[in-house]
């Protein structure tokens, strides 16, 4: 997969900002197919960070009935993944997505 097409942006919520401020870790959208390790070197090539652990989270999509047998995506799905960084590491730059 291409690395520069991985990491979609931050997930802005209030508990995403209590995980960042408390121990350096932080929430972000990927791609569909990304795996953990695609998301590992992308965040160490790009935002030169140490990565200490990925984990992946998968929201499924919300649809409902309309018309005669058709359907309407409400919500589309989504992948987040919940980065955490190693001590020594710099702090992850959110305005640079």
């Amino acid at each position: 997969m291409n690395l520069e097409s991985i990491i979609l942006g931050p997930v802005v919520s209030e508990k995403a900002e209590r995980f960042r401020t408390s121990n350096r870790t932080y929430t972000l959208r990927v791609a569909n197919g990304a795996t953990k390790v695609d998301i590992r070197s992308a965040l160490e090539r790009f935002y030169d960070v140490e990565v200490s652990s990925v984990r992946i989270i998968r929201g499924g999509r919300k649809v409902r009935a309309f018309g005669r047998g058709g359907m309407l995506e409400k919500r589309h799905r989504v992948k987040k993944a919940i980065v955490t960084l190693t001590p020594k590491s710099r702090v992850l730059d959110l305005a640079a997505f």
